[in-house]
């Protein structure tokens, strides 16, 4: 049985690491719900965008479009642009997001990358990758989209890499983040549905479809990195709130342990007090 003293001081540890906790889930649920709303607008947005872009592609010809084309001496290199987070504390959120980048490129070493996070940032450096820019000082991530876009998408018409992908954590709900890849360069223009196409109504487009079809591009790969960095943020969020509520739940169970213990120890401690008192009362009396 461990000591009054010792359990006394457990008990108050626990009970400054619940109210450390609790702290960090009201912040992290205060950022959460403002970040969810961003994710869950952008996400309709980038979708709309991405509807008119294969709209428009299935009306032109891209077949020679540099944007659409892989280039013509493949170098069998990438360019991965990989969203984590910072801070930890958010449970098996990074976890899992390496797990599955170790999955999707075995052949890590080939390629390039480009990181949003410092856990990130570290986990490249670890395991011996090409970091080519870091940009985890950012404050907001979704401020760095333009000059990630144009970075990605020069390189990409230099030749430098045969596609650029993203790697972030896509944002279902508080409870679920999933890692997710994205291939944003070369654009695929899938085929669009003919029974939808049939019943929809044809628009005049001015001046062609070929020029807002270019115009249109550009604005479509940055919204498509401003989504992934609204869905990374969200994630982050959720998975440290759940996961400061996992930490608070603990600490409260802990305390209710530590406490038994305690009150167990002070009735075996005053127990032997009585015994000794009425002992040396029989021997007085002996």
């Amino acid at each position: 049985m461990a000591s009054i003293r010792l359990l006394r001081g457990r008990i108050k540890s626990a009970k400054n690491i619940a109210q450390i906790t609790k702290a960090m889930e009201m912040v992290s649920a205060s950022k959460m719900k403002k970040a969810q709303a961003q994710a869950m607008s952008g996400k309709l947005y980038a979708q709309k965008i991405f509807d008119m872009v294969m709209e428009l592609g299935s009306k032109t010809d891209i077949t020679n479009h540099p944007l659409l084309t892989r280039p013509a001496h493949m170098t069998g290199k990438r360019l991965v642009i990989i969203f984590s987070t910072n801070k930890g504390m958010c449970g098996a959120l990074n976890t899992n997001l390496f797990r599955y980048f170790l999955q999707q490129y075995p052949t890590y070493k080939t390629h390039d990358y480009v990181v949003l996070g410092k856990k990130a940032s570290e986990m490249i450096v670890r395991i011996g990758g090409t970091l080519t820019a870091d940009f985890s000082d950012t404050p907001h991530f979704s401020d760095i989209v333009p000059a990630l876009s144009e970075m990605a998408t020069t390189q990409f018409l230099k030749g430098t890499y045969d596609g650029v992908d993203l790697l972030y954590s896509e944002f279902f709900n508080a409870l679920k983040q999933s890692p997710r890849k994205k291939t944003i360069l070369p654009l695929s223009i899938t085929a669009v549905d003919t029974e939808k196409k049939g019943t929809e109504e044809e628009f005049l487009i001015e001046p062609s479809v070929t020029e807002v079809f270019d115009e249109l591009l550009p604005h479509y790969l940055e919204n498509q990195i401003r989504d992934a960095a609204l869905q990374a943020e969200a994630s982050e969020h959720s998975a440290r709130m759940v996961a400061m509520r996992n930490a608070t739940d603990n600490a409260v169970s802990l305390i209710g342990e530590f406490t038994l213990m305690y009150n167990k120890a002070r009735q075996e401690k005053i127990t032997g007090e009585i015994l000794d008192i009425i002992t040396a009362r029989l021997a007085v009396e002996g």
